[in-house]
């Protein structure tokens, strides 16, 4: 009865939009047309890792899918020269237009081009947005134009009463210094139309200089979502009140020389963490950052920050340690490593094999308590969680990686998870212990992402669970973002022996090559595991050794393939993207995007072969996708009301 009366009151709601039969008729019929439409194009990237210039570049033309389309059109048409023009005027269209107008030499010349390349323009809009209704397209379209562009792109002079009509309207939008904006806009347009919706499959934050960037291109982008990476996720809990997560992502930001992501960027005062970096810390090679992309900073900054470096490492390991005591359901006691240092010989025992340490920055360390934190560092640990939790500009980046994002998504028939899904070496799901439950496969991974929101909505408290499980999604070895048995963070720093270094990837890495093992996991999730799919980033696909980014005969696709600078020279390349329209799926391979401004002069992308992953025997319509799913509900209500209002 209850279930009747709410199905009512939502009718009676509906009502009030749609108010006469005709109105409910007319958006039925839209809605069921619109189901026959193709499906838009997917586009996928993951591990950008602050990146900006590299992801900004892929996004502007859709992974090659601009390029395809102005060849599609214009391929036997314009000459080539022409077409790179164009290809680079979508791209970037202010730069690009600086370049063309200096080049000319009179008014005249100007004119001309304005009155080739508007219309071919056009041309490339009514091509890529063929499979958009009207509607939409006209959602796309810039809003001061869109009288304009209307009327140009459904202009119809049939019987030639409209000739001085459209010659008038271009001659008005260049007399009246609009062509620049007009082109911008449609360029703008253009790069809009080619993809519907863009997967972020994890890892925006840490090593490059600019996550900030990508996370206000992402906010202000038409349709995104987000699965969240291990390193998203600390910044996620740092912001959600850990300090654990916070000492790391300052430890990284210190590494790789973008402490001023955390100053410049976010607002956050480091001079506390300096003054005590500089009272009790020196010179030392194994915190020295690592070589920047943008900036070389000069021998007293180098200095400074491999002080901050060290003092922070400090700090995090010492505030990982009341965390692995007060939670032995993490299975972490061998990472209490200061406890097991012996200070005198400067070893520390793994395996029941001493290893020197080298490189070791101890002085607030007291033997008798090691990971007691000195009163000074608390204060400054204190003073940055406050700095990080009135960052206005993180919260609107952290509210933003909570709205749109997931651990997880099931969307079109794929799977798309940043990381694993922890499984032993028999290919059985792995789990812990949570609020005295054990949980493995789907139930564990939808465990950790109800405690990370949790941890968001309770930012005053630092050591419940749901913070802590923030932090394991970091390190632990259960975690579907880590992947890993341990993190050997310390052992890196301070032992030289590569073997302590060493840590072993969860048996999901290479189960994942084996397709009925895809298909157990796509069944854990209830998913179709024949024609489903699991999209994968995290890890990054070594090409250069021969490494198949496509697994599991098509049915595994990890797309990690090096946006991260650090990672190129292992990969080979600059980054997988992946593209699904209606015809299937295609996988592009990107070379080291080097400058803009090599891409203005030649239009020329930074990609390097496609490779089909396969093709749909039919066609994929709207029908087929999450979105019709949505559709049919919609229908299905307004076809109710039509009964319940219009048809009694």
């Amino acid at each position: 009865m209850l279930e009747d009366e709410l199905k009512k009151q939502y009718l009676d709601l509906l009502a009030e939009k749609y108010d006469s039969e005709e109105k409910v008729a007319t958006e039925i019929i839209n809605l069921e047309s619109i189901l026959e439409l193709p499906k838009g194009t997917e586009h996928f990237v993951s591990d950008l890792h602050g990146e900006f210039h590299a992801f900004q570049h892929v996004l502007r033309n859709g992974s090659g899918n601009v390029k395809s389309k102005i060849l599609d059109i214009f391929g036997y048409r314009i000459p080539e020269d022409e077409i790179n023009e164009l290809i680079a005027l979508v791209y970037y269209p202010e730069d690009k237009l600086k370049m063309i107008k200096n080049a000319f030499k009179t008014r005249d010349e100007r004119y001309e081009w304005y009155e080739r390349t508007i219309p071919q323009l056009l041309e490339i809009i009514t091509y890529t947005s063929s499979k958009y209704t009207r509607s939409k397209l006209r959602k796309a379209l810039p809003q001061q134009y869109v009288f304009i562009i209307e009327e140009l792109l459904y202009k119809s002079n049939k019987y030639n009463n409209k000739n001085s009509y459209y010659s008038n309207i271009m001659h008005q939008i260049i007399k009246l210094n609009q062509a620049d904006k007009l082109i911008i806009s449609l360029a703008n347009t253009i790069q809009r139309l080619v993809v519907d919706h863009l997967h972020v499959v994890g890892d925006i934050y840490d090593r490059g200089p600019h996550p900030d960037k990508i996370m206000d291109t992402l906010i202000d982008y038409h349709s995104v979502d987000i699965q969240w990476g291990n390193h998203d996720v600390l910044w996620m809990g740092a912001f959600s009140g850990s300090k654990v997560c916070l000492a790391n992502l300052l430890r990284i930001c210190a590494r790789y020389d973008n402490l001023d992501i955390i100053e410049d960027t976010y607002g956050i005062n480091l001079r506390p963490l300096l003054t005590l970096a500089e009272k009790h810390y020196n010179d030392n090679p194994a915190f020295r950052p690592k070589k920047h992309p943008e900036k070389t900073p000069s021998e007293s900054e180098r200095l400074q920050i491999t002080k901050i470096h060290q003092a922070i490492a400090m700090i995090q390991f010492k505030l990982e340690a009341p965390i692995i005591k007060r939670r032995p359901e993490f299975e972490m006691d061998e990472r209490l490593v200061l406890d097991r240092v012996d200070y005198d010989r400067k070893t520390l025992n793994i395996n029941g094999k001493d290893y020197q340490l080298l490189n070791t920055c101890f002085t607030t360390i007291d033997p008798n308590d090691p990971t007691k934190l000195l009163p000074e560092e608390e204060e400054v640990m204190n003073h940055l969680l406050t700095s990080i939790q009135e960052s206005e500009k993180l919260r609107r980046h952290v509210d933003f990686l909570m709205k749109k994002g997931n651990l997880y998504l099931r969307y079109n028939g794929n799977l798309l998870i940043h990381g694993c899904i922890p499984v032993d070496e028999s290919g059985e799901m792995e789990g812990m212990e949570i609020d005295g439950k054990f949980l493995a496969g789907r139930a564990l991974i939808d465990a950790f992402e109800e405690h990370v929101r949790l941890a968001y909505d309770h930012i005053d408290v630092e050591d419940d669970i749901s913070t802590d499980l923030v932090w394991y999604l970091w390190t632990g070895k259960y975690s579907s973002l880590f992947g890993k048995r341990a993190m050997t963070t310390f052992e890196r720093y301070f032992i030289e022996e590569k073997e302590t270094h060493k840590e072993t990837k969860n048996p999901y890495y290479h189960l994942r090559e084996h397709e009925d093992m895809v298909k157990k996991m796509l069944e854990e999730f209830e998913m179709d595991p024949n024609q489903g799919r699991i999209i994968n980033g995290h890890t990054p696909v070594k090409e250069r050794d021969g490494e198949n980014p496509i697994k599991a005969n098509g049915k595994m696709l990890v797309i990690d393939g090096g946006f991260s600078k650090a990672y190129q020279s292992t990969t080979g390349i600059a980054g997988y993207t992946l593209l699904y329209n209606s015809f299937g799926m295609q996988l592009v391979a990107h070379q080291e995007f080097n400058s803009k401004e090599n891409v203005l002069q030649t239009g020329e992308d930074e990609l390097s072969i496609r490779r089909i992953v396969d093709k749909e025997l039919e066609r994929k319509l709207i029908r087929d996708t999450n979105k019709g799913e949505a559709l049919q509900k919609e229908i299905e209500m307004l076809k109710a009301l039509m009964s319940y209002r219009y048809m009694k």
